[in-house]
């Protein structure tokens, strides 16, 4: 009997310890499943990308100006015929930071029946890898076709970097290689304090949101520093 309640004693103990074991391996899955679904997307090893952020950086001037847009947004291309020359003569005076946070909202990509928002956004963050002063000639160049129905295609997006200093972005651009940081970019818009709901342009300098008004002088320049 002593000898038969030692083995029981035992077995229980191994027991005991295999399920402790396979507990910790469950628990380092989900750990590592966690990290994963958490981890911060892949981004281009490039100067012009922000290694934090994900944004496309274009200037060096002290304000930092944030912009999130959607290439097939009719209110991002309204905002870029609006408030565009601004930005760009404060990009040439150095007086800014352009962080472009290209994202595809979802109802706009289902819109255009070809992934157009993510395939432009995508390929500005090929751009900016590839040659990072293409990165805004390519932005401007994109918003300036004012895409709609079924957009650009991947030939006219690859054209289009070429056009603007970055012949070797064709492969990535193909390959949708930054579709990952686009849809981390589409999650990160900052929400509108007033109403909670977030949406693009979406516009935040040195950290403040700024509800678009169409008046680029309240907007924009008067809070450059």
């Amino acid at each position: 009997m002593a000898a038969a309640a030692g083995k029981a004693t035992w077995f229980a103990v191994w027991i005991s310890v295999a399920v402790v074991a396979v507990l910790a391996v469950v628990i380092g899955v989900v750990v590592v499943m966690n990290n994963a679904a958490t981890a911060p997307a892949a981004r281009p090893d490039s100067a012009g990308i922000d290694e934090t952020t994900g944004a496309v950086v274009v200037g060096t001037g002290a304000t930092q100006v944030d912009l999130y847009v959607d290439f097939y947004c009719p209110h991002c291309q309204d905002f870029e015929d609006i408030y565009g020359a601004d930005i760009e003569e404060q990009l040439e005076a150095d007086a800014i930071t352009l962080n472009i946070h290209p994202v595809a909202l979802s109802g706009l990509n289902a819109a255009s029946g070809t992934d157009f928002s993510k395939r432009a956004s995508n390929a500005l963050y090929c751009v900016a890898d590839a040659e990072p002063t293409a990165a805004f000639p390519f932005y401007v160049d994109v918003f300036a076709e004012k895409p709609s129905g079924s957009g650009l295609t991947d030939d006219q997006l690859v054209a289009a970097a070429e056009a603007a200093g970055a012949p070797d972005a064709a492969d990535c651009i193909a390959d949708r290689t930054w579709d990952d940081l686009v849809a981390e970019q589409t999650t990160s818009i900052p929400e509108n304090p007033e109403t909670g709901g977030a949406g693009t342009p979406t516009l935040v300098i040195d950290g403040e949101y700024v509800a678009v008004t169409g008046d680029p002088q309240a907007d924009l320049l008067s809070r450059i520093g």
